[in-house]
């Protein structure tokens, strides 16, 4: 998924210059926080104007050449501002925005897929290890999402979610979601496994939003998903090697996410009725 990108492009740099102490390697400063928290207003203030009509509410209409790639079957995802990520202090902000039509399913099947989380792993993995809902709330999620990469190091993320999903009508919904805890495992899978405190570690991933729009027109679903995404900063010394890598990563992993939802959804409309 998308924020897997993320753990890609930092345990990239992390393997050239060895493995840091995993506790104060790069600890989350309220700073870098803050700044991310004010990127994110600017972002949901964008997201609302969609959502409340002052602006077009697919993203691929925004652009026809765009829309027509996407209803050929193109995956379409790009960063949604700015040529690189945005430094914050002590920090880096990755955001991509992206786009696939899934033709002949509808809505409700698109929607069945995307709250079915506790299968998401059979098409997300083997990134995502496991995935399970922890409540629901009408259409209020909180979630459990274990995180995997393996490059030069392995690293392993427990994580918690607060997805909300809104319809608008009956060919719109839209929903949001948020991390609300984020913990680096140490020793996974071993007797010693335990968590470190949330802040602390490797800063692969400290926070992430995602806003996903749904709607059913021209005889399918159309499915975007804008990913938000608060990470270490990579030392100055190697970003001539490593912003190249933290470039392509997160747009690529957005891609994965958007070709595995249409590969969910299309299982999921394929099945007989019950």
């Amino acid at each position: 998924m998308i924020f897997l990108a993320v753990l890609a492009a930092t345990v990239s740099w992390m393997g050239l210059v060895g493995r840091p102490d995993p506790v104060s390697a790069a600890d989350l400063r309220p700073a870098t926080a803050a700044a991310f928290e004010r990127y994110i207003q600017g972002v949901q203030a964008r997201v609302d104007e969609r959502v409340t009509g002052h602006r077009n509410f697919l993203w691929v209409d925004d652009a026809p050449r765009r829309r027509t790639r996407v209803q050929r079957g193109e995956i379409v995802a790009e960063r949604a501002a700015g040529a690189r990520p945005v430094d914050v202090p002590d920090g880096l902000v990755h955001d991509f925005i992206g786009a696939v039509f899934i033709p002949r399913v509808t809505l409700g099947q698109a929607l069945a897929f995307v709250q079915d989380y506790d299968r998401h792993r059979d098409f997300y993995g083997p990134e995502l290890v496991d995935s399970r809902i922890i409540s629901r709330d009408g259409e209020r999620f909180v979630l459990y999402m274990r995180l995997k990469k393996k490059k030069v190091i392995t690293v392993v993320l427990n994580t918690e979610h607060d997805a909300r999903f809104f319809p608008l009508d009956l060919t719109r919904w839209h929903s949001q979601s948020r991390t609300t805890r984020i913990a680096e495992v140490q020793d996974p899978g071993t007797p010693d496994e335990h968590e470190l405190p949330a802040g602390t570690g490797y800063g692969l991933m400290w926070s992430l939003r995602t806003y996903w729009r749904f709607m059913e027109r021209d005889g399918g679903v159309y499915v975007e998903c804008q990913a938000v995404s608060l990470s270490r900063s990579i030392p100055w010394g190697l970003r001539w090697l490593i912003s190249p890598i933290v470039s392509s990563l997160p747009r690529d992993s957005l891609a994965n996410t958007l070709a595995a939802t249409r590969a969910g959804v299309r299982a999921r409309a394929s099945r007989p009725p019950r």
